[in-house]
């Protein structure tokens, strides 16, 4: 569904990274006490870099930190020419015991 998507996939997936690397960047291993925390910056920052860059629909972040195993599925019913879906896995938590996935909707208003 990225097709559509309002930033290049290239730039999603580095805004992601970004926000990922540097919310976990001193962090060892999962504290399950910090997740929120995590969700919380990750999440920030991603939207902000959306806003500054995009002129299109309103887009949403989503994402989720959670112990190495985790499963995650997301779905909807929406305009397949406006809306859409995106999802990065940020492979530098697997070291620490994280599995990151962040999750991007845009729809169209």
């Amino acid at each position: 569904m990225a097709s559509n998507c309002p930033i290049p996939t290239t730039r999603l997936r580095q805004i992601c990274s970004d926000a990922c690397s540097s919310t976990i960047s001193t962090t060892t291993s999962y504290e399950h006490s910090q997740t929120q925390a995590w969700n919380n910056a990750i999440i920030g920052s991603v939207l902000q870099q959306l806003i500054s860059e995009s002129q299109k629909p309103e887009e949403k972040g989503t994402k989720k930190v959670g112990r190495r195993g985790m499963h995650s599925a997301s779905g909807a019913f929406w305009n397949n020419e406006k809306d859409g879906m995106w999802s990065y896995k940020y492979e530098g938590g697997e070291g620490k015991g994280m599995d990151i996935v962040v999750s991007v909707m845009w729809v169209a208003v």
